[in-house]
């Protein structure tokens, strides 16, 4: 089985945990040198392999326990004397087996160039203490998930944390997705982040409840049903018949999109969530519209408007798209004057008949709904005098001006083909550049901005020769004749909307087809015009009817330029790209048309939304910045909408004056009626039945009306039907009492008649909003606006946003392109489990925990298959610790100042590690947590805690203090894991927590019912001095490695315990300290003091008795380097002179961090001393001392001799 637990290439390599409990070592032998092959880099991973835990199956190849008798003679360095040597007693460490079998037994292969006669069979195999856990290697995942998630939902885990967590509730309100297709990556990416936080705070003791919720009205749905239906099947659908057909399309698209989020291991209240179309939402949406409007907040009024032609309704902002590229059809058109400002020069009075005012217009259709032309007062402007091009421009494209194929020449004989091609020059222009004739044109002077003389004459390929200068103020008051049909207009000052950036610095004015048009109508009263249908066509009111019936789009638009050139007044018409409103649903292209519609006055509460904003959390922080923009620059809100699904504007209009009727009495009754049969009382009820009973006999005089209300307007108001945020806001106090009706989880047949969600247990307002970054202007947006305008109040206390979903190139997904990728494949598979394996949605998970999400994120198979791997890693560091556990007595567990140097290391490094994790979830930091926990896993517990204590665990004796030792510092470690990885990594938390050992402590049924560990105190008892002095001998440790490494390239040694290494430091310091790294009792503190001397002294002050305890002997030995570089012997050289008569092959001068500097330690490696134990496998001088076990070493000697008198 191939090794699923190495290093990603990003980290240290890691030791390979095992992957079967059975399997049989089957890594390389020996490590190779860092070098580009592939052999090498086999090698490098098999260097770090620890021992399986388990035997080999077939008896082919070694056992443990079956080591080589010594090998043949060899020639041994002597150590100088004076030296200390640091090895050579029972109990040191030793590297992975698994690759030390390797070796011999490929030695064997080789004709035992490793020599040694065979020894007995592994007859000391039954004395070595091996893991044992059922938690399995493999996840298998796609069978063991729904068995834990079908676990959580009969322990109902959540709810039972709602009612005894300790702590505040926390809220973090679900944005509801729309119900109207499949879940794509970004709303598993959105769900599982939620997930993360709100389980996060569980473990901390909150009371979480998670509501989720759809969006369930608008025009999508109502698409989706039409598309569905033949066209003889629409011609009978009325809006009734209209809407129960979308409810059901809608209740069905729940229940699919709700298994899949469950499939990601989301909590949530899945029985009981949140729709917009249930009775008691709309009764709740309804109520934030009548708060609304009793606080003057909510108008009709007949104003332009975002149209949707191809959609036949308005548009709020948040429904649109501006694609990169949109071609219009401009054009520069003239506009004759009729009369003078008295402020404008008398000079310019004989001019008159022959002068015009130009505009540039991107939207030649809204010309008929002309009323003014805007000048800005501040802007000088220019008549100028228009005539052929000089000589030199008409040859060559004066001033950067169009030649060749863009250029307009004045001799061209075919009329123009307006609306096709680049450019076309208009009659007028024409007929000006060319030779004066009888025919030449009434317009001789056109009025510009002064400073687009010189890009006009460019643009316009003619001669613009100024004849008067004056400013913008002086134009206010003169008039001109509209072009097509004869009204006289004024010319108007407008705002700083006008600039000489593009155009000609004067605006074509109509109030009816845009927002900064109808603020100037509205200050000159100007006449609001806007001669278009719900189709997008004209009307009989557009030039006489002359395009009535003309898509304002297509044809309508080429038919106004034509109608413009026929009367001498078009200059040009070329293409013009620029971004353009879409529809986001349709794809189509927009207008903007004057239609009556209901608001919401946003400008009667700007400043306090603006205020509101300040007093929430963003996270990242410049979303605050966004946010205040749009609000900024937003104008008022249109709510309603000519569509038939959706919550009705409960108002009421004269049947005769059109005047609407809507009051607080009425609202009220209609809420009522509401939140009993649901909005579709609006259409099946008559007048009569919806009027307040005072108001009954008045019913033959009105009628209802069919607008509905904007989605957003929908979504928007979740906080007051979600978090009875209405209810709050009023001061009033909730009954508490559950007025929930549960939704069958296959509701596809029929409506819930209630509110799914309940307040209880909810706050208002909520902890947090997390969503997209698009819902700056939609979704936060909206319930902002609501908030404030219902409430007085944002309806959160802070807003996190995450990025877009690109897959690996950084692309966006395009079924097209086939680069989607769809999250169920992830988990459960694809067609081809070859290419597309299960994963399992803990990997999908812990994807969404490694990237940074604050800006676009990126995933792809490549990335999926990584994830796969880090899984592996983190599992395998579970099992290890699960396996090592197995025989685990809580009550024997050793005091934390009876533990060795390097016991109480591993537990300061865990309280850093947990704490740092901790933090990363207070800071949706989870990419930080990811990193974190990553490394710790890999770097700290397998690549150096766990490979240095595999010795005492495996060979040490079964209730040894030295293995006890261990086991309390894993319980800790294994506890304080599960609960880190369990937010991001619920099944595999779940999974190893439903597995523990049986004598492992576990206080609850689930893994989310265990509270949040915290580090003792004791274990920061051991100071940054200490934890410096150990960072010192790990790093000292890898480059022992390296020369070990380089070693065994060279035949010298096969394995780490083969090796004895020498040591010399000129630092008098760091000597001391590994001189103090003794058998002896050693003197100083931190890593010195790690003697039996000092474990005995320690434990004596707290009162706890070590005599008689078995293994206390061994508590020394674990501090000793040997045991941290895994060798058989240390010997610490006095000099630097002693290492040359060693000669030894294999040395380096090395420099290590000591006391924050960089300090020389000269490293030698050499065979080691003595014999090799059979049952360790270290070498030791003690091994043929005990004649009824010859081969083993005085420590393996003693663990047998318990064995054999416990037996």
């Amino acid at each position: 089985m191939r090794c699923i637990c190495c290093a990603p290439s990003a980290l240290p390599a890691a030791p390979c945990l095992s992957t079967s409990l059975s399997a049989a070592p089957s890594a390389p032998a020996a490590s190779r040198a860092r070098k580009g092959t592939r052999a090498s880099a086999q090698s490098l991973r098999s260097a770090f392999l620890p021992p399986t835990l388990g035997f080999p199956r077939s008896s082919s190849s070694r056992h443990w326990g079956l080591g080589a008798t010594a090998p043949a003679t060899i020639t041994l360095p002597t150590v100088p004397a004076g030296a200390t040597v640091l090895g050579g007693a029972p109990g040191a460490g030793h590297v992975g087996r698994a690759r030390r079998l390797a070796v011999e037994a490929r030695g064997k292969r080789k004709g035992g160039e490793e020599g040694g006669a065979e020894q007995e069979g592994g007859k000391y195999k039954g004395t070595v203490c091996l893991p044992q856990t059922s938690f399995g290697m493999r996840a298998n995942a796609s069978t063991r998930e729904p068995e834990i998630q079908k676990l959580w939902e009969e322990l109902d885990v959540a709810k039972t944390l709602l009612e005894t967590n300790p702590g505040e509730p926390f809220t973090l309100h679900d944005g509801p997705p729309y119900a109207n297709g499949d879940l794509h990556i970004g709303h598993a990416l959105n769900k599982i982040l939620k997930d993360f936080i709100n389980r996060y705070q569980m473990l901390q003791g909150r009371k979480v409840k998670f509501v989720p919720g759809w969006d369930c009205h608008g025009l999508p749905i109502e698409l989706k049903v039409l598309q569905s239906m033949d066209s003889k099947a629409r011609q009978g659908l009325t809006p009734i018949k209209l809407r129960k057909k979308a409810a059901q399309f809608a209740l069905k698209t729940v229940d699919k999109q709700r298994e899949s989020f469950k499939r990601y291991g989301v909590w949530g209240d899945w029985a009981r969530p949140y729709l917009t179309l249930q009775p008691a939402y709309e009764a709740g949406q309804v109520g934030v519209f009548a708060r609304m409007f009793l606080n003057g907040h909510i108008y009709r009024g007949r104003k332009p408007v975002h149209w949707s032609p191809s959609s036949r309704t308005a548009l709020a902002e948040a429904e649109l798209e501006y694609p990169d590229v949109h071609v219009s059809r401009s054009i520069y058109t003239t506009f004759p004057l009729r009369s003078l400002s008295s402020s404008l020069p008398p000079s310019l009075t004989p001019l008159l008949p022959s002068l015009s005012l130009t505009i540039w217009t991107t939207t030649p259709w809204t010309i008929p709904g002309n009323a003014a032309v805007a000048v800005n007062d501040k802007i000088s402007y220019s008549v100028a005098e228009i005539g052929p091009p000089a000589p030199a421009a008409a040859a060559d494209g004066a001033d950067g001006s169009a030649s060749g194929d863009d250029a307009v020449t004045a001799a061209d004989p075919a009329p123009p083909s307006f609306g096709k091609g680049k450019r076309n020059a208009g009659s007028l222009l024409s007929s000006l550049c060319s030779t004066p004739s009888a025919d030449t044109p009434t317009t001789r002077y056109v009025i510009v901005a002064t400073d687009l003389l010189q890009s006009l004459q460019a643009t316009w390929h003619c001669s613009l020769t100024p004849v008067a200068t004056f400013l913008g103020s002086h134009l206010e008051g003169s008039t001109y004749q509209h072009p097509l049909d004869g009204r006289i207009c004024p010319v108007v000052v407008g705002g700083d909307y006008i600039t000489t950036e593009s155009g000609t610095g004067l605006v074509h004015t109509a109030p009816g087809h845009g927002q900064e048009d109808y603020a100037t109508g509205l200050k000159y009263g100007l006449e609001l015009i806007s001669p278009v249908d719900d189709d997008g066509r004209f009307t009989g009111e557009a030039k006489g009817g002359e395009f009535e019936g003309l898509s304002v789009l297509g044809e309508g638009n080429v038919a106004v330029m034509a109608a413009l050139d026929s009367n001498k007044s078009l200059l040009l018409e070329e293409a013009y790209e620029h971004k353009y409103p879409y529809d986001w649903r349709s794809k189509q292209p927009t207008i903007f048309r004057a239609t009556d519609q209901w608001f919401a006055s946003v400008q009667g509460f700007k400043q306090e939304a603006l205020e509101a904003i300040r007093g929430v959390n963003w996270f990242p922080p410049q979303g605050e910045k966004r946010i205040t923009a749009m609000v900024e620059g937003r104008s008022d809100w249109c709510i309603s909408r000519q569509r038939s699904w959706g919550v009705p504007i409960p108002a009421f209009y004269h049947a005769e004056t059109g005047e609407p009727l809507l009051t607080e009495e009425t609202i009220t009754h209609v809420q009522a009626i509401v939140a009993e049969k649901g909005s579709d009382a609006w259409w099946e009820m008559e007048v009569a039945d919806l009027l307040p009973p005072s108001l009954c006999d008045q019913a033959p005089l009105y009628r209802k009306g069919t607008d509905t209300m904007d989605v957003w307007f929908d979504s928007g108001s979740s906080w007051a039907t979600v978090l009875n945020g209405a209810s709050a806001s009023a001061s009033a106090s909730s009954s508490g009492s559950d007025t929930r009706g549960a939704v069958s989880e296959s509701a596809s047949g029929a409506e819930s008649k209630t509110l799914i969600s309940e307040s209880q247990g909810l706050n208002f307002p909520a902890d947090l909003y997390l969503e997209g970054s698009d819902q700056h202007r939609g979704w936060f947006q909206s319930s902002l606006l609501t908030g404030v305008a219902a409430a007085g109040t944002a309806p959160y206390k802070a807003v996190l946003t995450h990025g877009f979903v690109l897959d690996e190139r950084g692309m966006k997904m395009s079924k097209s392109v086939g680069n989607v990728v769809d999250p169920l494949t992830v988990i459960n598979g694809g067609k081809n489990q070859k290419t597309e394996p299960a994963y399992g949605a803990d990997v999908l998970r812990l994807w969404v925990a490694s990237v940074d999400y604050s800006g676009d994120v990126v995933i792809g198979p490549n990335i999926v298959k990584q994830m796969g791997d880090v899984y592996r890693k983190l599992r395998g560091t579970l099992r290890f610790m699960l396996g090592n556990l197995h025989d685990y007595e809580p009550s024997e567990a050793v005091p934390y100042v009876q533990l060795p140097a390097l016991d109480r290391y591993a537990l300061r490094r865990l309280a850093d590690v947990m704490g740092e994790v901790q933090q990363s979830y207070e800071d949706f930091q989870f990419y930080r947590f990811y990193q974190l926990i990553q490394r710790f896993a890999v770097v700290d517990l397998s690549n150096f805690y766990f490979d240095v204590c595999k010795d005492r665990l495996y060979v040490g004796g079964q209730g040894y203090l030295t293995r006890r030792a261990c086991q309390t510092v894993l319980a800790h470690h294994l506890s304080a894991f599960l609960a880190a990885i369990a937010p991001v990594l619920p099944h595999m938390a779940e999974d190893a927590w439903q597995n523990l050992p049986n004598n492992f402590p576990r206080p609850s049924p689930s893994v989310f019912q265990m509270p949040w560990p915290k580090p003792e105190a004791d274990w920061l008892s051991f100071g940054d001095a200490d934890l410096a002095t150990w960072g010192t001998l790990i790093e000292l440790r890898s480059e022992v490695n390296k020369v070990m490494e380089r070693a065994r390239m060279g035949k010298l040694i096969g394995a780490n315990l083969d090796a004895a290494v020498y040591l010399h430091t000129p630092s008098a310091s760091l000597a001391s300290t590994l001189l103090a790294l003794s058998d002896s009792p050693a003197s100083g503190n931190g890593a010195a003091a790690t003697g039996e001397a000092a474990a005995a002294a320690a434990a004596a002050a707290e009162g706890v008795q070590t005599s008689g305890a078995k293994g206390a002997e061994e508590l020394q030995a674990v501090d000793n380097l040997r045991t941290v570089f895994l060798s058989s012997q240390v010997h610490i050289l006095p000099s630097e002179s002693d290492l040359a008569p060693l000669g030894l092959d294999f040395s380096s001068d090395v420099e290590v961090q000591w006391g924050g500097e960089p300090t020389r330690v000269l490293v030698g490696v050499g065979r080691a001393d003595g014999s090799k134990c059979e049952r360790c496998w270290n070498y030791s001088e003690r091994v043929g001392s005990f004649a009824e076990h010859p081969t083993l070493c005085s420590r393996c000697h003693a663990v047998v001799a318990d064995l054999v008198v416990m037996a």
